[in-house]
């Protein structure tokens, strides 16, 4: 990991379309692979073919047009899935890489690389969903159990390039979409080959995005980065229309999750070069988390010791996530330790080494 990381930077300019200038290959590629982004460096390879190592441009290629191959089938499984639950009166909401698939130009549905199809119908609907797609061959594979606070069923079939991950809620936690509202309400009806699907607007897909990474995969907490969101939010940036920021900023409720989503645009702005507004990427504690981030990117030792930023948000994570505020704050102060649970749990994540994360 320590080799990959110090590739960190040259791997980020690459993904830019800056001039190569002393790359250390075997790095870069080792790092691509590791954050799943290898297939988005197909626009760096198409425009500094002619500098670069035959080799390099020979395997990235190859990783593009077999990821274009794998998305196309995706693509298939994917209005097949649909086409399913809509005769059952089931409109799907698509969620990350399924709303990328659906929205991409042809040209460009191989730049992502993605490992299943995420969907989110609602809580009604769920029972009808799994019985759709269960008759066209779908066995459940994996199931969280129904009280869960992230209630999932994941379907897969043995012909397919990916499982179907079928969620009744937004990723994350309930608390970081207060101020957004519900999620139909950023959502515009949309064809899908012979099926009609629910898309969330860029905005509100960059919002998820976010807070999927930041809390969902704890990124927050534990000072990860997802290379691959980060180049997919600054596509959705680049799309027609692009990101609304006083929209997204809008979204943003307590001062956690403000934190949180910030961290992610103060990357977005440092990494990729994305034009961010100032009043999003000044605020300090989201440039801490930055240097914590580029900190256990280069030197994996440091993550445990870092472990210890958890504490600036600690508060207003209590404040933010309890229900009943005023009764917990007098049963148990704001500034306590975490659970020892907790504290397991974040320690234990921390010496795992997660695909897609830096």
């Amino acid at each position: 990991m320590t080799k990959h990381s110090a590739a960190l930077t040259s791997l980020c300019n690459c993904l830019r379309g800056l001039p190569p200038a002393d790359v250390e290959w075997t790095s870069v590629i080792g790092l691509a692979n590791q954050t799943l982004t290898t297939p988005a460096l197909i626009d760096f390879v198409d425009q500094f073919a002619s500098v670069l190592p035959d080799d390099v441009c020979a395997y990235i290629r190859q990783i593009y047009h077999r990821n274009v191959l794998r998305n196309d089938r995706l693509a298939g499984q994917l209005e097949e899935a649909v086409v399913a639950m809509n005769n059952r009166g089931v409109t799907p909401v698509l969620l990350k890489g399924a709303a990328t698939l659906a929205t991409a130009a042809d040209e460009r549905r191989g730049v992502r690389l993605m490992s299943d199809l995420d969907l989110m119908v609602m809580p009604d609907e769920v029972e009808r969903a799994v019985t759709a797609l269960r008759a066209i061959g779908y066995q459940i594979h994996d199931q969280a159990r129904p009280e869960s606070r992230r209630w999932f069923v994941e379907l897969i079939r043995s012909t397919d390039a990916g499982a179907i991950d079928l969620q009744r809620a937004v990723p994350g936690p309930a608390y970081a979409y207060r101020s957004a509202g519900h999620a139909l309400n950023h959502c515009v009806s949309a064809p899908l080959g012979r099926g009609s699907v629910r898309i969330p607007t860029p905005t509100y897909r960059a919002l998820m995005l976010i807070i999927h990474d930041q809390f969902q995969d704890y990124g927050y907490w534990l000072g990860d980065m997802d290379l691959r969101h980060l180049v997919e939010l600054r596509d959705l940036n680049s799309s027609t229309g692009g990101l609304n920021w006083n929209e997204l900023a809008s979204y943003v409720s307590g001062e956690l999750t403000r934190n949180a989503v910030e961290t992610q645009l103060v990357a977005l702005a440092a990494l990729l070069g994305v034009e961010i507004p100032y009043a999003l990427r000044s605020r300090l504690i989201p440039r801490l988390q930055l240097i914590r981030q580029l900190m256990q990117a280069r030197f994996p030792a440091s993550r445990l010791p870092l472990l210890a930023m958890t504490v600036l948000d600690l508060r207003n994570y209590r404040r933010e996530a309890t229900v009943d505020h005023a009764q917990t704050s007098a049963r148990r102060g704001l500034w306590s330790m975490p659970r020892a649970n907790t504290l397991q749990f974040l320690w234990k994540a921390a010496t795992v080494a997660r695909a897609g994360k830096v």
